[in-house]
């Protein structure tokens, strides 16, 4: 298994939190439920899409949503007994974008690529950090050419510096978390079962083919497969393996968070 997929520790009660999509005002009114049910050896899974927003969604504010998360991941570490692996933040397709803007540059058809990455939500992240005017600036230095598209998301880069923690966030982020045992499986949008987890490609954050709660048995070992992203956001949908949570958190919809048993049996479920 590749250091891409995090390890979370087997028997553990897991803490799942769907797509938030840059709505902090909702992480923080779950985070402010979730802590005060902490025990000992608790997981949190933050299941990807923690930046972005849909054009017209709710109002996002990125910086406080990551400082929220980090004050939260702070929490958990500091209890006796816990370790790093106690906290996964997954990548989904907002910070698949995000990390793929730092190759704007080498892109044949730059300005294309820019308006599909806004088109599907990363104008806020590029707002959170570059200000209101840094989404017309970018596209004005794509069409300037690969000079000034390096120096537009270089500057991006320093920006991000600038707010403590963001950038080793970013960095950390993991394809998918499964239990040492093998059991339950994270992802951000979709898995193909017919490939092992280090092949999945981009069906982590783009989603396979097929329906996620139609995956009719288990897989590599896997008896539990949760996401945090479904583009109709139902809720919380089970199926014999796959399990969605997504309330539609910054499409209108509320940020959902389900408390897991060690067999993936669903303990609790949060909605704000």
């Amino acid at each position: 298994m590749t250091d891409t997929i995090a390890r979370l520790r087997s028997g553990q009660r897991i803490w799942a939190i769907a797509s938030v999509h840059g709505v902090a005002s909702r992480l923080a009114a779950l985070t402010a439920r979730i802590v005060p049910q902490l025990r000992p050896r608790d997981a949190i899974v933050f299941m990807g899409n923690l930046i972005g927003g849909p054009p017209g969604g709710e109002p996002p504010d990125i910086v406080a949503t990551l400082d929220i998360s980090l004050k939260l991941r702070r929490v958990v570490l500091a209890r006796p007994g816990a370790r790093a692996c106690d906290v996964v933040f997954l990548r989904g397709a907002q910070e698949e974008m995000w990390s793929k803007l730092d190759q704007l540059h080498f892109a044949v058809n730059a300005r294309d690529v820019l308006r599909w990455m806004l088109h599907h939500g990363v104008g806020a992240t590029i707002e959170a950090y570059g200000g209101p005017d840094a989404i017309a600036e970018g596209l004005r230095a794509v069409g300037a050419g690969p000079m000034m598209t390096a120096r537009w998301t270089s500057a991006l880069r320093a920006a991000v510096r600038a707010h403590a923690g963001h950038e080793p966030l970013y960095t950390a982020v993991k394809r998918a978390a499964l239990t040492e045992d093998g059991r339950l499986l994270f992802v951000n949008h979709g898995i193909d079962p017919t490939r092992p987890l280090d092949r999945q490609g981009d069906s982590f954050w783009w989603g396979a083919t097929q329906p996620f709660e139609g995956i009719a048995g288990p897989f590599g070992g896997v008896q539990r497969a949760v996401r945090g992203f479904d583009r109709a956001h139902p809720g919380v949908v089970s199926g014999a393996v796959g399990m969605t949570i997504d309330g539609g958190c910054g499409f209108g919809g509320p940020l959902l968070a389900v408390l897991l048993d060690r067999d993936g049996r669903e303990l609790e479920r949060l909605a704000v």
